[in-house]
């Protein structure tokens, strides 16, 4: 009798561990690139994973492997990747998002492409991947590494076109994605969501705000998450915030100040409720773009102007390259980071305040 009933505990206590496996959904990030520009080794790339998965999904592929050095020195990879750059580049991504094809979200898959495995899946908009095809992989400007396009195709990575609002698996990952279209001056960039269980993790690409488009695009993006907030299953979201404030809008060619990202963080507010309704959101920044003025960091300065503006209770982090991130499934409110201190690796645990119910 004993035995049964302790069977039957550990029948149910397996089955618990069983469904908090599929519907939890802890994102690890690790941040190969963060810079808008200048710094053609520290271009917009950052690879997502489920934790448990041993693949990554590539968001955008500005710089690739200086990236994956960096995260190996700073201990941001487990030890199921300690073969080394080539061996996380070949095996450990399983396959890319690109959000649109301009060069700093490009160029270190292109660099990348003589020595990576394939094939491999590039997940874009028809748009972006005609424009891989056409500028790119053309054998004028690079060989034709894709699928399709001038001939001999070589079939390394195949050029998987992705309708807005529709679902997709994500291949060799735990992940599936959906695309939306974002307005990025003259050219049509894009936002994945994804989803592993019932979390969710919002990646931004290159965007400018709907006052300066004249259009909707954030705020269609913005209804879209309002419901994930309110259930708690946003972990996070990454979005760029190119330039401090004191540039003029007519200088932002499609990209975010401060000032212009937390309005639209304004209006996801009041789309998700109001109040509280982003406390404790994790909201990573990138794009950054460096300047060559003496003197001025604007880093420093966008950091400054976010945090001085944040009204909102959000959590901004701001990654460097190499750093790794974890966002849990508790709410979204935590996050992990990796950093170099005084030449050792350290593990740093941040806490947002929990959002409230």
């Amino acid at each position: 009798m004993l035995l049964g009933r302790a069977f039957c505990r550990r029948a149910a206590l397996l089955a618990a561990l069983a469904c908090a496996s599929l519907h939890a959904a802890d994102f690890d990030i690790v941040a190969l690139g963060v810079e808008g520009g200048l710094d053609d080794g520290n271009l917009s790339s950052y690879l997502i994973r489920v934790r448990g998965d041993t693949r990554y999904l590539a968001l955008d592929a500005g710089s690739l492997l200086p990236g994956i050095r960096a995260g190996l020195s700073r201990g941001a990879f487990d030890t199921s990747h300690s073969a080394g750059a080539g061996a996380i580049l070949r095996e450990g991504i399983a396959g890319y998002f690109i959000s649109h094809a301009h060069l700093d979200h490009v160029a270190g898959l292109l660099i990348a492409a003589t020595d990576d495995a394939g094939p491999k899946p590039i997940y874009a908009f028809a748009k972006t991947l005609d424009a891989l095809d056409r500028n790119y992989f053309n054998w004028t400007a690079w060989p034709n590494f894709a699928d399709r396009g001038a001939a001999p195709a070589l079939g390394r990575y195949r050029l998987v076109d992705e309708r807005a609002g529709q679902w997709f698996t994500i291949a060799g990952t735990s992940m599936s994605g959906c695309l939306y279209p974002l307005w990025h001056d003259r050219v049509t960039s894009s936002m994945i969501l994804l989803r592993a269980g019932d979390g969710y993790f919002a990646y931004f690409g290159d965007t400018g705000p709907d006052a300066l488009a004249q259009g909707h695009q954030l705020a269609d993006v913005w209804r879209l998450l309002a419901p994930l907030l309110r259930r708690h299953q946003l972990r996070g979201m990454l979005i760029e915030a190119s330039y401090p404030d004191d540039i003029a809008d007519t200088q932002l060619f499609g990209h975010l100040t401060p000032a212009w990202l937390l309005r639209e963080l304004q209006a996801l507010r009041q789309a998700a409720g109001g109040a509280d309704s982003l406390r404790g959101l994790p909201v990573l920044i990138g794009h950054i773009k460096p300047s060559l003025v003496e003197g001025r960091d604007t880093r420093a300065l966008i950091e400054a102007q976010l945090d001085a503006g944040n009204a909102l209770g959000v959590r901004f982090f701001f990654p460097r390259q190499g750093e790794h991130y974890r966002l849990f499934e508790n709410g979204a409110a935590e996050a992990q980071r990796h950093i170099e201190s005084e030449g050792r690796r350290a593990s740093v645990c941040v806490r947002p305040t929990n959002r409230r119910s």
